[in-house]
C-alpha cells in the first residue's frame, strides 16, 4: 500500500513549498530514488524547473519532462500520465492526484498559505477515507 507523508512547512509562501519539493527531490534522486514532481500548472512547472537548476549551489539534480524525459530520473509533469515513474510522487497540485495508487511513496507539501492549507485537509481526509494512514511531518525550520 502507498505510504503518504504530509510535509507541513511553517511558512505562508510559494516559494517555501517549492524550495522544500527541490530539498525532498535532491535527497530521494541521491539515495536512488526515481521522483515524479506533479505541478499544477505549466507555471509551477517552470519555475521549479528553474529552481532545480540553482537551489543548491553545489548540487545538480538531473531532471526532465514527463512528456519528453519519461526516463530521466527525475521528471515533471502535468496531467494524468506519470509515466514508467512509480516510486515517490511529490504531489504539488492542490487535489489528490489521481494515479497516486501506483507510488510506492506521495509526498504532500504543505505551507500555511490558507488555499493550501484547506486542501492538504481535504486530501488528507480522502486518503483517510480510501483506507490508507496518512503521516503528518511539522517542520519547525526551512
Amino acid at each position: 500500500m502507498t505510504q503518504i507523508d504530509f510535509y507541513i512547512l511553517p511558512s505562508p509562501t510559494l516559494e517555501a513549498r517549492l524550495d522544500f519539493a527541490c530539498k525532498l527531490t535532491e535527497k530521494a534522486w541521491r539515495l536512488g530514488h526515481r521522483v515524479y514532481l506533479h505541478c499544477s500548472d505549466a507555471a509551477q512547472r517552470a519555475d521549479l524547473d528553474a529552481r532545480l537548476w540553482r537551489f543548491k549551489g553545489e548540487s545538480f539534480v538531473p531532471h526532465g519532462d514527463a512528456e519528453t524525459d519519461a526516463h530521466a530520473p527525475v521528471v515533471l509533469g502535468l496531467g494524468d500520465d506519470p509515466g514508467a515513474h512509480q516510486d515517490l510522487l511529490i504531489n504539488l497540485d492542490l487535489r489528490i492526484a489521481p494515479f497516486f495508487k501506483r507510488f510506492a511513496r506521495v509526498a504532500e507539501v504543505v505551507t500555511e498559505e490558507p488555499t493550501i492549507r484547506l486542501a492538504a485537509r481535504e486530501s488528507f481526509r480522502e486518503y483517510r477515507k480510501q483506507g490508507y494512514a496518512p503521516q503528518d511531518h511539522r517542520l519547525q525550520r526551512l
